[in-house]
């Protein structure tokens, strides 16, 4: 007979609680669940912060959701969990979202479940949405030069702080559209990465896997330039060297994403971009379907981003497809090159 799992909070419960006999629901509130549930995914799955937040988030939802109707988590059906998809839908969730939420609350009970917190799987027969096979934006090779040419520009044409900031941001850019890193990993990377002599860094992304990501000449540049700035900047008593290669005085100790969000979304419109175009994402995009369209493989593009499973990059294959029709186009005999 298998026990509930003995964490931080299941070793707190009273002992009525803590046995192996089956926990009721009654017994933990709806926040309760949750965190013994995020608690989990820490744990066994390596879940990072963002996504902890993100089921944090949606499970928030439900339960707001659910207490209106006088019920909890511990107590919901199938028909509410129906009705709350419905309710997302009415709210006018994107398909993408409602199947993210759906997700959640299929992870959620199949835990409680297994825990034998409750006796049922409510979500089991749950029916996802029917989703489209959505295309990412991508910027267009000119696109991206035109954000790169601008940043660049705006450097020499700062002073003080404001240049410390400009080479800051080329830098972010430069290293993301290099190396096609998620925005957590860019933002977090330690001082070490901006090694003279670095050709690869080391990249610490989800479920805490690591991965060697190649710099070019570009970002390696740009790294240089923008510890010339630091330095120049830098006051005696600021005592010794960051930890992170862009430090902030936030709680991580790093810069934020949205705060490279901003930035690049105003750096965007200066260069003549609609910012609506224009994200961190939007240019990892941007990195992998450049590589596609110029003979990258496939496998080597997912290694590069990081995805465990080669179904999450084939999104890109249609890049993939309309290289191979310009190349029957041009290069067959018959083709209407020729």
């Amino acid at each position: 007979m298998r026990r509930p799992r003995t964490t931080s909070r299941t070793a707190a419960l009273p002992e009525p609680e803590a046995q192996a006999a089956p926990l009721r629901p009654a017994s933990y509130s709806d926040a309760g669940l949750t965190e013994l549930f995020l608690d989990m995914i820490a744990a066994e799955q390596g879940a990072s912060a963002n996504t902890l937040d993100a089921y944090r988030r949606d499970l928030a939802d439900l339960s707001h959701f659910l207490s209106r109707r006088r019920l909890s988590i511990g107590s919901a059906d199938t028909a509410a969990l129906r009705n709350y998809l419905a309710d997302l839908d009415n709210r006018g969730f994107a398909t993408s979202s409602v199947a993210r939420r759906l997700s959640a609350l299929r992870h959620l009970f199949r835990f409680l479940l297994s825990e034998r917190i409750r006796a049922d799987d409510p979500a089991a027969i749950l029916a996802g949405p029917k989703r489209g096979r959505s295309l990412p934006k991508v910027l267009s090779i000119a696109d991206v030069d035109r954000l790169l040419a601008c940043a660049r520009q705006e450097i020499d044409a700062a002073e003080g702080g404001a240049r410390l900031r400009a080479a800051r941001l080329n830098c972010l850019l430069e290293v993301l559209y290099a190396t096609g890193l998620r925005v957590s990993e860019l933002v977090s990377l330690p001082l070490s990465a901006a090694r003279r002599d670095a050709r690869m860094i080391v990249v610490r992304g989800k479920g805490d896997k690591e991965r060697l990501v190649p710099l070019n000449a570009g970002a390696k540049q740009a790294m240089a330039r923008y510890l010339e700035e630091m330095a120049v900047a830098k006051d005696p008593k600021d005592g010794p060297a960051p930890k992170w290669l862009f430090p902030s005085f936030g709680e991580s100790g790093y810069l934020t994403r949205q705060h490279f969000a901003r930035d690049l979304k105003d750096l965007a419109a200066r260069a003549g971009l609609s910012p609506r175009l224009v994200s961190p994402h939007v240019l990892r995009h941007a990195f992998a379907s450049h590589l596609l369209h110029n003979g990258a493989d496939l496998r080597i593009v997912q290694t590069l981003l990081g995805h465990s499973d080669i179904s999450t990059t084939q999104i890109y294959t249609h890049v993939v497809e309309e290289r191979l029709k310009s190349l029957v186009r041009d290069l067959h005999p018959l083709g209407e090159g020729r």
